[in-house]
């Protein structure tokens, strides 16, 4: 076993080291997990979410102050009539703190992601992206040096840009949407030199995403009995659930797990009517003329058409755990809310983060949640106004742009190689 921390399959329950390993050995359909040694969370003087270093899966640090920040909100706790709502926030912001350049939370997942390879593996790290997350692994890509094969949606190719300019970034785009960018990933990843990033299986992205419930507890003092975010795959609520886990553990911050309450931007809802549908898995029926509803949603980072809902200790079991709660917010909804929501705190929205604010405000008015209860909404991202102001932006240029359903094999194949070759 590794000293800091063990992996664990919840489908067969075998521990084992961790080789960068983002599977069960033993073959189980299931997300492996961290159990780390320290059973109390010690805030670490690190920056960033290397605060929380004793439960990521790595050993060092990046002097990256890019961390989620959590405050008590006054003015939306006032108009939705909310006695204690928690803002975690994950983005740019540099008046509370929030110092997130790609205004994302996808950089809470990449910066350990990066470590835990340099640290457990080898390799090129492959991601594929509706944009926020393959930004974010750019930016990290563009402060460190560290080479990073990202796959994209062509008409996305315009969210991929950097604080700092990338010189190790191959950006593949592919005409098609986010489920067509992660199958061209699965191909790139049959080149030599290139490994997978894993999505939800790779624990270090988690755990990562596990922060803001971790930062948010701490502001809370406690536990809270609510937590609210948007979800395409739905690992930020799976990690949530991890990270809640932990710190029933630790024993100082309660013994109630926080509920659930996950949303997904109307039409494309493959989850919501799987999880009222009372089923543990999705079905064709619940992503009707997947298509056309993708394209008509206003936060297309949301529309994962293979999210691990019912893989063991997926979605659905964090649902079932937490006696959770999901909806379907609508685009008029999602931009009411996070208009209401800006004009009160003073901070612009990512639009996955507006179908957050607009499920809490759903909530409230469907009489789903105590209001003088302890509330932990998830902005996931943030700030795009805000960074434009302070900072330039460096757009990265495609390496390679490819039809839906290209191979990668003969000159294509050649040219990945290449480029693995010359940048590994």
């Amino acid at each position: 076993m590794t000293e800091k921390y063990r992996l664990e399959c919840p489908g067969c329950w075998v521990s084992f080291d961790d080789h960068y390993t983002l599977d069960c050995p033993m073959g189980c359909r299931a997300l492996i997990r961290t159990y780390y040694h320290t059973r109390q969370l010690d805030i670490k003087e690190l920056p960033g979410i290397f605060r929380y270093i004793d439960w990521l899966p790595v050993e060092h640090s990046l002097p990256l102050d890019a961390g989620p920040i959590s405050y008590r909100s006054d003015a939306f706790a006032k108009e939705l009539d909310l006695a204690h709502l928690i803002v975690t926030f994950s983005g740019y912001w540099p008046e509370r703190g929030g110092n997130i350049l790609t205004c994302s939370f996808k950089e809470l997942e990449a910066q350990p992601t990066y470590l835990r390879l340099q640290e457990k593996g080898s390799g090129v790290l492959q991601i594929s992206s509706a944009g926020n997350t393959g930004r974010a692994f750019c930016q990290i890509s563009a402060l460190t040096g560290v080479p990073v094969v990202v796959v994209v949606p062509a008409e996305n190719a315009d969210r991929i840009w950097t604080t700092e300019k990338a010189e190790n970034v191959c950006l593949i785009t592919v005409e098609g949407d986010y489920t067509d960018a992660i199958e061209l990933g699965r191909q790139v990843c049959t080149v030599p030199g290139i490994i997978a990033e894993g999505g939800a299986r790779n624990v270090a992205r988690r755990d990562g995403m596990g922060t803001t419930l971790l930062d948010g507890t701490l502001a809370a003092g406690r536990l809270p009995d609510y937590y609210f975010q948007a979800v395409g795959s739905g690992t930020g609520g799976i990690a949530a659930w991890e990270a809640a886990e932990r710190l029933v553990g630790d024993g100082r911050f309660g013994t109630h797990r926080p509920e659930l309450h996950l949303s997904q931007n109307a039409p494309f809802i493959p989850m919501v009517r799987a999880w009222e549908g009372g089923r543990d898995r999705i079905v064709p029926a619940d992503m009707p003329d997947a298509e056309a509803a993708i394209a008509s949603v206003s936060a297309d980072v949301l529309t994962n058409r293979e999210p691990p809902y019912g893989v063991k200790g997926g979605v659905y079991d964090a649902l079932v755990a937490t006696a959770g709660k999901m909806y379907a917010v609508t685009n008029d909804e999602a931009r009411a809310a996070g208009a209401l929501f800006s004009g009160l705190e003073g901070i612009d929205l990512d639009p996955a983060a507006a179908v957050a604010v607009g499920s809490l405000v759903r909530a409230v008015e469907e009489g789903s949640i105590d209001p003088g209860k302890v509330v932990l909404l998830n902005i996931t991202g943030g700030g795009y106004d805000r960074v434009r102001e302070d900072h330039e932006q460096h757009r990265i240029e495609p390496f390679l742009r490819l039809p839906a359903g290209a191979r990668i094999e003969g000159e294509v194949r050649g040219e990945i190689a290449g480029w693995v070759a010359s940048h590994a």
